[in-house]
């Protein structure tokens, strides 16, 4: 581009000079709104999340085409005012200073705006997965460029500005994991837990109504540790998407079934309560 200017700077006038800025600017738009165009994930199936996912898509792409727009017509203005003989060194100094303030005021927007550039081209997540970040457990409900709100477990909606997601656990792709630990008291023959909490998980492999939802497991991991509350066995199962939570509560319940079966205690905790009034009669003495 700049040795074509250069050739028609030094053939052509002014007016045809502006036009070849002109025309070199319209060629450079036309070619950044196809490579923008390319940015945007086109679903194979019309799906809720593909469809969100392709409308965030097209968001950072237009917002990408904007940005890149203004500044090569800005360009071209300026290039165009100079061919006419207009001294434009006080709007280049002016327009440094703008830029200069507007980024200083606008740092944080700044960040807000990249950072939410690359959650949504990496696809950390989309609108509808749960995910953790900041402290906080919750499902998208709403994602652009400079803010994520979730709405939390408590049914709260909490908004987090991009520049502050740092880490984020998405609990929403492939497969979840749920672990049930199970105490028996330190008395308790383990062998016989061990070999009901066998039997409880087979069922519920083989059950038909459950095995739909699960994507290995239950399987009993063994002995996880020991205290003097009792002997901490765990049990782990994968399953499909969202339904994690559903399978953790249909094993203790079948566990604490199959122990009761079998006549087998669970652990307890013991609460220590004081009884009565602290009066200065039943202190102990105080040095004088």
């Amino acid at each position: 581009m700049t040795e074509a200017l250069k050739w028609v700077s030094q053939n052509a006038g002014p007016a045809v000079r502006v036009v070849a800025i002109l025309l070199l600017a319209l060629i450079v738009m036309r070619l950044l709104k196809a490579l923008t165009a390319r940015l945007v994930h086109t679903p194979k199936a019309q799906t809720r999340i593909s469809t969100m996912r392709e409308q965030q898509t097209r968001t950072m792409a237009a917002l990408v085409y904007s940005v890149c727009w203004v500044t090569i017509l800005a360009i071209a203005i300026l290039m165009a005012l100079r061919e006419f003989g207009f001294d434009i060194t006080p709007l280049e100094v002016g327009g440094s200073l703008a830029t200069v303030a507007v980024g200083f005021g606008a740092q944080n927007l700044i960040k807000d705006l990249i950072n939410g550039f690359f959650i949504i081209f990496e696809d950390q997540y989309v609108i509808g997965d749960l995910i953790q970040a900041n402290g906080e457990t919750g499902r998208v409900e709403y994602l652009t460029l400079r803010r994520t709100v979730i709405r939390n477990p408590a049914g709260a909606m909490v908004t987090i500005p991009n520049s502050l997601i740092g880490q984020v656990a998405n609990l929403s792709r492939d497969w979840s994991q749920a672990f049930v630990d199970v105490t028996v008291p330190a008395a308790e023959h383990v062998g016989r837990a061990l070999a009901t909490l066998e039997k409880i998980a087979g069922d519920f492999r083989a059950d038909v109504d459950w095995s739909p939802a699960l994507v290995d497991g239950p399987r009993v991991l063994g002995i996880e540790s020991l205290s003097l509350d009792g002997t901490v066995i765990r049990l782990q199962a994968r399953t499909i998407l969202n339904r994690k939570d559903d399978v953790a509560r249909e094993l203790r319940r079948r566990i604490k079934l199959g122990f009761e079966e079998s006549r087998i205690p669970l652990s307890h905790t013991h609460t220590v309560q004081l009884q009565g009034e602290i009066t200065a009669s039943n202190l102990p003495n105080q040095p004088s």
